[in-house]
């Protein structure tokens, strides 16, 4: 699908799914483990899904989501680089929540969850738009 994505919409989207990633560290101890073992990841994947809709906002969501599950497995793949140079990056806590520092087979699994939650969501919104336009 493509519709002209609404940039302050994302933006905010982009806003509360941090809130809601970085909130669910803090309940790591709350949240059931089969949970907790992919809702980080899923929810970084949507944000990353969410900013690429953000930059590229008449892009078809399908090569959003593209670049986004490209994105998000690179930068899993890039953690099985041991450079110093990028290990003292991973070791701040910026450079921890984007680039990661231990490459995890299951962190896949949790990207394409959150793409696909990303594609939903965008998929849904240009539908509720189509359909406001049609009773104009």
């Amino acid at each position: 699908m493509t519709c002209k994505r609404n940039r302050l919409l994302y933006a905010g989207m982009t806003i509360i799914v941090i809130g809601l990633g970085l909130y669910s560290r803090k309940m790591a101890n709350i949240i059931p483990n089969f949970l907790n073992m992919y809702l980080g990841d899923a929810l970084w994947a949507l944000m990353v899904f969410i900013i690429f809709g953000f930059i590229f906002r008449e892009m078809k969501t399908k090569i959003v989501a593209i670049i986004g599950i490209s994105f998000c497995y690179l930068i899993e793949i890039s953690q099985l680089y041991h450079a110093s140079f990028i290990d003292n990056i991973r070791e701040t806590t910026l450079g921890g929540l984007v680039l990661g520092d231990v490459f995890s087979w299951s962190d896949f699994l949790g990207y394409a969850i959150g793409i696909l939650v990303g594609v939903i969501l965008d998929v849904l919104w240009s539908v509720i738009q189509k359909h406001k336009e049609m009773k104009i």
